[in-house]
C-alpha cells in the first residue's frame, strides 16, 4: 500500500478529478478528507470510500475565503491527528471569451479561486507540514498553464500561476521535508468539461483530432500521476509539472 497509514487532503473532491484521486488514495490506505464547495458530491465521495471499508470525512470549503481554508486543515489535523498529503485541486473554469470581452466579475472570480485557493490552501497546509516533519503536496495546474489558450484567457493566466506558487514553493520548503509538485492535464472527461462540451458540442470531435492520441484522458489517468507523486517512490520530485496530456504539448 503506497499510501498506508498516511493523511490525505484533496480538495474539490466531490467530483471528477478529485474524486477519483480521493478513491484511489483511500484504496491505497490513506485516511481521507474531502473538501469541497458542493456538499451533495462531497458527502458522496466520503461514502463511496467508507462503503469499501476505507476511512474519510467531509469539510464544505470555499478555497477563495482565508477562514474556510483555516478551518478545513484544523479539522482534518482535529480528526486524524496530523496532514501529510495535500492535493490542492479545486478550480473553476469560467466561460469561453476573448480577453478584452472577459468582464472583471469572472477575472475575480476564477482568479480567487483557481490561484488564492491554492495559495491559501498552501499558506495554511504548509506550516502543520512544517511541525510534523514534512509532507507532499500536488496543486491542479493544467496544459493552459503550459502554452497559449484561445478564448479563455483568464483560466490558462491562473493555471500559469498556479505553476509559479508550485515552483516557488518547493524551493523555499525543500529542505523542511516538504515536496511540492503541479500537474498539467489537458483535457480530461470530468463534469466540467462535460458542461463545455454541452454548450458547445463540435468541440468534442475537434478535442479528439488535436490530440496525437485522438481521445479525451480519464480522470483515473491523472490520478494515477497524483499518487505517484505523493509517494515515498517520488522523493527526490520536486517544483515539477508534470504533464499528463497524451503528447499534446509535444506538437
Amino acid at each position: 500500500m503506497q499510501l498506508d497509514g498516511k493523511i490525505a487532503l484533496i480538495t474539490g473532491g466531490g467530483s471528477g478529478i478529485g474524486r477519483e484521486t480521493a478513491v484511489l488514495f483511500a484504496n491505497h490506505g490513506a485516511k481521507i478528507a474531502i473538501a469541497d464547495l458542493n456538499p451533495k458530491g462531497g458527502q458522496e465521495t466520503v461514502q463511496i470510500i467508507t462503503q469499501t471499508g476505507g476511512q474519510a470525512i467531509f469539510v464544505q470549503t470555499d478555497v477563495s475565503q482565508a477562514a474556510q481554508v483555516e478551518n478545513m486543515v484544523n479539522a482534518v489535523v482535529g480528526a486524524y491527528g496530523r496532514l501529510d498529503i495535500a492535493f490542492n485541486n479545486a478550480g473553476i473554469e469560467g466561460h469561453t471569451d476573448r480577453t478584452v470581452d472577459v468582464t472583471e466579475t469572472e477575472f475575480d472570480q476564477i482568479m480567487a479561486v483557481n490561484v488564492k485557493g491554492v495559495w491559501l490552501c498552501l499558506k495554511y497546509q504548509i506550516p502543520q507540514m512544517i511541525a510534523q516533519g514534512g509532507g507532499a503536496i500536488v496543486n491542479t495546474a493544467s496544459v493552459a498553464g503550459l502554452v497559449g489558450t484561445h478564448s479563455m484567457p483568464v483560466y490558462g493566466a491562473s493555471k500559469h500561476a498556479v505553476i509559479g506558487l508550485t515552483k516557488s514553493a518547493a524551493l523555499e520548503y525543500a529542505r523542511k521535508g516538504i515536496r511540492i509538485n503541479a500537474v498539467c492535464p489537458s483535457v480530461i472527461r470530468t463534469p466540467m468539461v462535460e458542461r463545455g462540451f454541452v454548450e458547445f458540442p463540435q468541440f468534442v470531435e475537434a478535442t479528439k483530432r488535436i490530440n496525437p492520441m485522438r481521445r479525451l484522458g480519464e480522470p483515473i489517468e491523472v490520478a494515477e500521476a497524483v499518487l505517484w507523486l505523493c509517494s515515498d517512490a517520488a522523493s527526490f520530485v520536486n517544483g515539477t509539472a508534470l504533464t499528463i496530456d497524451g503528447g499534446f504539448t509535444a506538437q
